[in-house]
């Protein structure tokens, strides 16, 4: 099977997986859903599990490849390929019972050097009705959900050619020094863009610079527990002809952490600047 009738079937898997998780948003819940650990906030409810459990069954019966990202081996050979499941980006939000979170899915592939990267990705957002795909060097898209049924959309991200007058979103961890540096950066920029928003998830900004909806999108200190999520935003961004990187110009690394900018690619130097 071809790599793009591929991630139709995983869209397809998240848009079941996300019926569930949209459907146990709806019910009533805790709001004490988190607790920390290893300076990590972690969102103790089992749906995380369970979606997870759902997407890696469903996803065996599509193409195993060489098995899963967090399962690899410590050696691994070119042309191996590795999925990616994530859990819910976004998890305030859903328990929240806003309607800004997704839940992901990306491939990695091991190239010649032996390096992995993403080269397919689905990011769904159950509550918006919306899913982005995108395989590598076949472009990217988004399918919304209206009432005459799917509409499949080709995306790029926006040509806005400056700062001014942009509109920007950012991250922000919860762990007050990562936070510090990114609201440093906010308030550095503020006067700039017409607008700084802060919504999340990662992969949904990612998403939304990729479609033109933001021009840019930064984030400090993106961990080991944010990869699902961040690559499968990452391929989105690239397929959609836009820019990522980290805030230093150089690409971005899978086994470290990573501060994140994704921009249409007119904006980037004009951005970064600021993130010195």
């Amino acid at each position: 099977m071809e790599l793009r009738q591929v991630a139709l079937e995983v869209a397809r898997i998240l848009q079941d997986a996300g019926k569930h998780a949209l459907n146990d948003q709806m019910n009533p819940r805790d709001l004490k859903s988190f607790e920390m650990t290893d300076n990590h906030l972690s969102f103790t409810s089992d749906i995380d599990k369970r979606l997870a459990q759902f997407i890696s069954n469903r996803i065996t019966y599509v193409d195993v490849f060489d098995g899963f990202w967090q399962f690899r081996p410590e050696e691994c050979h070119p042309g191996e390929r590795y999925w990616c499941v994530g859990g819910i980006d976004g998890a305030i939000n859903f328990v929240r019972s806003m309607p800004e979170w997704t839940i992901t899915v990306s491939l990695f592939e091991f190239n010649d050097q032996c390096s992995a990267q993403p080269i397919l990705s689905v990011v769904h957002a159950p509550a918006l009705g919306l899913t982005y795909l995108a395989v590598r060097g076949s472009g990217a898209i988004r399918i919304r959900k209206t009432p005459l049924g799917d509409k499949r959309e080709k995306i790029m991200p926006s040509t806005t050619p400056s700062l001014d007058y942009a509109v920007v979103s950012f991250g922000m961890s919860h762990v007050p020094e990562e936070s510090k540096r990114t609201l440093e950066v906010v308030s550095r920029i503020a006067g700039r863009p017409a607008d700084i928003k802060r919504v999340g998830p990662s992969s949904l900004d990612l998403c939304k610079v990729a479609d033109g909806t933001y021009d840019a999108y930064f984030e400090a200190h993106l961990h080991k527990w944010d990869v699902p999520a961040v690559s499968a935003g990452a391929v989105v961004v690239w397929e959609a002809q836009g820019h990522l990187s980290r805030w230093n110009g150089d690409l971005v690394h899978w086994r470290q952490e990573n501060d994140v900018l994704a921009t249409n690619g007119l904006i980037a130097d004009d951005l970064r600047q600021y993130l010195a």
